[in-house]
């Protein structure tokens, strides 16, 4: 009975030519990101080289420690991982690369790279986005009507009589259609492993259980919907008004929801907070400066208050005071930014689609919460490279005594992305509430 199924199925040129297309989509996806992974380590060897001759020529024309270290950037790197080629994320917009003086650091930390706005409005095209949006619109055109088909023509009858059960016929049509597609599937997932030359690891494997669950939540789905002996009309209109609803409209509820919930005025306040506390302290007496200074770092005060008008101690001080004044909302905003997460995530738990993208993200190190890693990682990076230089500044040491080619970029460490609890038991629960709904129908339809 298979081998005929698998004959009928693939007869239709449109069965054909649906497979195609999605085969010739996700082989464009992946070579997109693997556009995109060779664009990233671009630009992890254009930092490496600019801040060597940044560094050089800087040197060259200055010789006070002070002044040097005004000018001078010095890199935070967070390399790609491999899976990024396959779930872009939020990287094509929140750089991975941070490069900051030495000076105030809330008005550096969140620029970022200059992007070509169209490209941010139509998106990347990777795999993932072939996975969560165009395997569903093929997973119902292949099954809306593997029972109304045959009841429109009128062979249902004669199949039901010669049938040993409707029910496993039914379920053999189905299973044969899910076959191509997870092989599709599967298929499409090695190919980008051996292009993008992604290693084996537990992230990978996540990803592929990840991407078959999801479709397994789409079979489960359209199979329910399809055994209510409705029209082919109406079962396709409903698969996908629900496509519709999980992939577009849920979604942007729960953004606009979320942004509702959590607003961030703290953003402006950081800024502002941050400039205003630096520009006052230009009219303030030195002394207040510094005093602030030393209680947060009380290892410098045996530099004292520099009688001098201007001195490279006091500047650095009133820098680092900005940030200070600015901490709070800093603070504030990042909880924020967290609690945006925990909540989209917890809505998410109820809506495969944003689930499933917002997992492919976390294992490709795209998500938000990998900005915000590297966020805090700048912080903690500024801060060790100002307290390596602030006594070279205040003792106004000599710039040819440092050594300034082991200077180089700094490289943030992968973090560890896979819970699988979280990440698989949403999409089991739906599976097994769907499949467990169909089973107990069916056995009051048809003679399993």
């Amino acid at each position: 009975m298979y081998r005929l199924l698998i004959k009928q199925f693939i007869r239709s040129r449109i069965t054909v030519g649906a497979l195609a297309l999605l085969l010739v989509m996700g082989l464009v996806s992946i070579l997109m990101g693997k556009q995109f992974l060779a664009q990233q380590q671009e630009r992890i060897v254009q930092a490496t080289e600019h801040q060597r001759e940044h560094i050089a020529r800087n040197v060259a024309a200055h010789d006070e420690m002070g002044l040097l270290l005004y000018y001078l950037k010095f890199s935070l790197i967070s390399p790609p991982d491999q899976l990024s080629a396959l779930s872009i994320g939020q990287r094509d917009v929140n750089p991975g690369i941070q490069s900051i003086t030495i000076r105030t650091l809330e008005g550096q930390k969140y620029d970022t790279d200059l992007t070509n706005p169209v490209q941010l409005q139509s998106g990347n095209l990777d795999l993932g986005f072939v996975i969560l949006y165009l395997f569903p619109l093929v997973i119902i055109a292949f099954t809306f009507n593997i029972l109304s088909e045959d009841r429109e023509s009128g062979t249902w009858m004669t199949i039901v009589v010669q049938s040993r059960s409707a029910f496993q016929f039914l379920l053999a049509k189905f299973l044969v259609r899910a076959l191509f597609l997870y092989g599709l599937l599967l298929f499409l997932l090695l190919v980008a492993a051996i292009i993008l030359s992604i290693p084996p690891g537990e992230s990978f494997l996540a990803f592929v259980v990840l991407s078959v669950l999801y479709s397994t939540c789409w079979f489960a789905l359209t199979f329910w919907l399809a055994l209510f002996k409705k029209s082919s009309g109406f079962t396709v209109l409903t698969l996908l008004a629900i496509w519709v609803a999980l992939t577009i409209l849920l979604p942007a509820s729960v953004n606009n929801l979320v942004a509702t919930l959590h607003p961030v005025p703290e953003s402006l306040r950081t800024m502002v907070k941050q400039r205003d506390g630096y520009h006052e302290k230009w009219d303030q007496d030195k002394k207040v400066t510094l005093d602030k200074f030393y209680a947060r770092y009380p290892q410098f005060t045996k530099y004292g208050v520099p009688d001098e008008t201007f001195h490279w101690l006091w500047y650095y001080a009133m820098q680092q005071m900005g940030d200070e004044e600015a901490r709070a909302d800093s603070r504030a905003m990042r909880e924020k930014m967290l609690q945006r997460e925990e909540t989209s995530r917890s809505l998410a738990l109820a809506i495969p689609t944003l689930h499933t993208q917002l997992y492919f993200n976390d294992l490709a190190q795209t998500s938000l919460i990998d900005y915000i890693r590297l966020l805090d990682s700048t912080a903690t990076f500024h801060e060790r490279t100002r307290l390596y230089f602030y006594p070279k500044i205040f003792e106004s040491a000599a710039v040819k005594n440092e050594d300034w080619a082991a200077v180089k970029p700094q490289y943030l460490p992968p973090r560890d992305t896979v819970c699988w609890i979280p990440l698989v038991l949403p999409l089991v629960v739906i599976i097994v509430v769907l499949l467990g709904w169909t089973w107990f129908r069916s056995r009051k339809i048809y003679a399993i």
